[in-house]
């Protein structure tokens, strides 16, 4: 009987998924309008004024007066809710009071479990622009604008308030990058370690302390992280407008992109309302004044729920807040490379005519259902890029959006044949033993918390039953989750590890070399010669990975395997460029060291301080090596800096660039974004990024440093000249000398 039963299921499995196909490629934009009302709408209004596939439909999870001005929200292991709130954020176009400590986070929770939350408390107040929330057992991660320690923050009466604070990780740097441009992202990884979505760092949790480990490069993402279910990261990065980064390896082997890894078409938005409040003006636009293309993509996530189509399941989303659309694409591998194409044609998944519509954060939740969080602000472009003389700064106050804040809403989408899960997450209050079943649930959510709850209990009684999954669990992803869970336990043994190496699914294999990295750090002969019996494998994955994993190793045994591989895939793209780019960052660090070697100490520390800057922000537009950043068949961001005369020549004008900023064409080339002025910025930071672009072997130059005293007396003559970015006229007249800065404006 059970053999005429499967059978069916598969049939109304198949002819289940080909009905969702059949109603999602009916989905079509409807425009609305050029001119949208900026009026705010009520949560019920808002939610008719979004266009979605046939079969889904928002659902109101939480708004204001509940919430305000959400950036992020995260569940704990019971399934509370914790909303960021940057409360203080753009008040108005000159950014008034911002940095105030009067924003908050707050903890939500749905008491009678309808989906909709009815209990909150404030969880942290005062805070100054809070950016991130982990949960990690009883405790909650944050980080705030302007500093670089991560906060620990502890309940321990059960009132919903936090009353206990400690420093999980100690850095006391101010960061003085502008907001936009600081970490936004904190996401516990499969790998056990926590990435942030900017800089050179990653954390290990240990007793409530966060251990940093520096890696190769600084990953450029801006707001949001994500990873698909095979810990995979995913980063965007908003400035040059490109919604998806570093998605072909790990961190920990350096950066690497290609310039097809999505297609032309998925750059592309279809908004269903006008987009005039677009900080490129009207040349960012259609002639319906709708965006062309991403230009603040943020809080992108890949779908791992189980109460939505399957079809949904590794799909990346991404907001664009000033489209106010929500976009789809499939994750294509293609022989181990990422490429990322669109879901839909001439349409994208989520649309709204609301105006004032954010979307800056999507999730999957515990209920296995997708989340959004909408900030509901008038204005979301941060005030450098928002002067009263620029054209984005006349759209706020002409169309009024400096009025429209204190508002939020957390929203659900759900679809008719699903319903969500309603089962509450309890796992703080499960023993151990009775976490290890969820490491198989369908949804991600809940096999993620599994593992990282059971790992900061550090409760090694389990690692019997762990063994036990990685090795007959049926399911391949609760063999993956055991493997790792054990990893962070610090109870990977080889035996486990042996037998997963030879699994039948190419994702625990590719999971249990990625995890043999601590034993090939230890010098294990015998692993890394069962290592090599992968070099044939299958799976383009699983050789790539054998190639990440031991390029790094001084074992001649490690080498010659990497040789093997690297001869056996010479078509392998993805392999080749990775390997070579890895010997290119070698040699790259020796020039630089070099280089280096040639200033005096207080020079070469100001040089290395400059590097680190401009990797973590100046590289955004300009690229890291300087050359400007590619995006098809649109101009780059901003000008290249290599061998520009701009950069090796006049210190004055060049400090002067910095301090006022830059717009207009340059060397006759427009280009979408302006140079914002770093007037903010400390005379040490200036110094030391210009001191980086004049003296860097990435970008070839080599001229004088610039110091902090010369920054100090070009910013006291400065202040002469307009505010506001300034053209390269303005500068040429600025390079007139010191003596006739009193009579600037009649020379202007």
């Amino acid at each position: 009987m059970r053999g005429k039963i499967l059978p069916l299921l598969a049939l109304l499995a198949l002819f289940s998924c080909k009905q969702e196909s059949e109603d999602e490629s009916t989905h079509a934009r409807e425009f609305i309008t050029t001119n949208p009302d900026p009026k705010p709408l009520s949560p019920k209004e808002s939610i008719t004024r979004f266009q979605l596939p046939p079969g889904y439909r928002i659902e109101l999870v939480a708004s204001e007066p509940m919430v305000q001005e959400p950036v992020a929200i995260a569940w704990d292991a019971n399934g509370a809710m914790y909303v960021v709130q940057m409360n203080t954020y753009m008040k108005d176009a000159n950014a008034t009071e911002e940095y105030e400590p009067t924003s908050r986070i707050m903890r939500l929770e749905d008491t009678d479990n309808d989906g909709r939350m009815d209990k909150v408390s404030i969880f942290i107040d005062n805070l100054v622009l809070p950016r991130t929330v982990l949960p990690v057992g009883d405790e909650v991660l944050v980080t705030i604008t302007n500093e670089q320690h991560v906060w620990s923050y502890k309940d321990t009466n059960g009132d919903g308030v936090a009353d206990e604070k400690k420093i999980a990780f100690k850095n006391p740097a101010i960061d003085s990058r502008n907001l936009e441009h600081q970490n936004g992202g904190f996401y516990w990884n499969l790998d056990n370690w926590i990435y942030p979505s900017r800089d050179n760092l990653r954390y290990k949790y240990k007793n409530g302390k966060l251990i940093a480990d520096t890696l190769v490069d600084n990953m450029i993402g801006q707001w949001g992280l994500t990873a698909d279910n095979y810990g995979k990261l995913f980063y965007s990065e908003a400035g040059p407008g490109l919604p998806a980064v570093q998605i072909q390896q790990m961190p920990a082997y350096g950066a690497l992109n290609f310039r097809d890894q999505y297609t032309e078409d998925f750059t592309l938005l279809w908004p269903v309302i006008g987009n005039v409040d677009a900080q490129g003006g009207p040349r960012a636009l259609r002639e319906d004044s709708t965006l062309i293309r991403f230009t603040s993509g943020a809080g992108q996530s890949i779908f791992r729920g189980d109460r939505l189509p399957e079809n949904m399941v590794g799909d990346y989303f991404i907001p664009e807040p000033v489209g106010r659309v929500i976009k789809r694409g499939k994750v294509i591998n293609r022989n181990g490379k990422i490429i990322i194409e669109p879901a839909y044609k001439e349409v994208d998944w989520l649309a709204s005519s609301d105006m004032n519509f954010r979307p800056i954060n999507t999730y999957t939740g515990p209920d296995g259902c997708f989340y959004i969080v909408d900030m509901y602000h008038g204005i979301i472009q941060e005030g450098e890029w928002t002067p009263p003389e620029s054209y984005l700064g006349k759209k706020i106050v002409e169309l009024g959006l400096d009025k429209n804040k204190g508002m939020g809403r957390i929203y659900r989408v759900v679809h008719k044949n699903f319903k969500p899960d309603r089962t509450k997450p309890n796992m703080l209050n499960q023993p151990v033993t009775e976490l290890v079943q969820y490491l198989s649930h369908p949804n991600g959510w809940w096999r993620d918390m599994a593992q990282q709850t059971i790992i900061v209990r550090n409760d090694k009684s389990v690692v019997p039953q762990l063994k036990e999954v990685a090795i007959q669990n049926p399911s391949h992803l609760a063999r993956i989750h055991a493997l790792w869970t054990l990893e962070g336990l610090e109870a990977l043994d080889k035996e486990t590890l042996v037998n997963a190496l030879a699994d039948t699914s190419a994702h625990v294999r590719k999971s249990a070399v990625w995890a043999s990295e601590l034993f090939i750090q230890q010098n294990d002969a015998e692993v890394i010669s069962h290592l090599g019996k992968l070099i044939h494998d299958s799976s383009a994955d699983v050789r790539i990975q054998l190639m990440l994993s031991l390029r790094s190793s001084d074992l001649a045994q490690a080498q010659q395997i990497v040789k093997e591989l690297l001869l056996a895939n010479p078509e392998n793209e993805l392999m080749q460029f990775s390997y070579k780019a890895f010997e290119e960052t070698k040699v790259r660090a020796e020039a630089e060291l070099a280089l280096l070697k040639n200033l005096s100490p207080a020079d070469r520390a100001l040089v290395s301080k400059g590097a680190t800057h401009y990797k973590q922000f100046c590289s955004n537009c300009h690229g890291m090596n300087g050359k400007g950043i590619i995006m098809g068949n649109d101009p780059m961001p901003a000008p290249p800096l290599v061998g520009s005369p701009r950069v090796t020549g006049d210190k004055i004008a060049l400090i002067q660039l910095m301090l006022m900023g830059l717009q207009g064409p340059v060397d006759g080339k427009e280009y979408p974004n302006i140079m914002p002025p770093m007037a903010g910025s400390t005379d040490e930071y200036l110094a030391s990024v210009l001191s980086y672009i004049r003296n860097s072997s990435d970008l070839g130059n080599k001229a004088s440093v610039i110091t902090e005293a010369e920054v100090k007396e070009v910013r006291s003559f400065t202040k002469h000249m307009p505010p506001g970015g300034t053209t390269l006229r303005s500068l040429e007249i600025g390079k007139l000398g010191r003596a006739e800065n009193k009579n600037w404006d009649a020379k202007r």
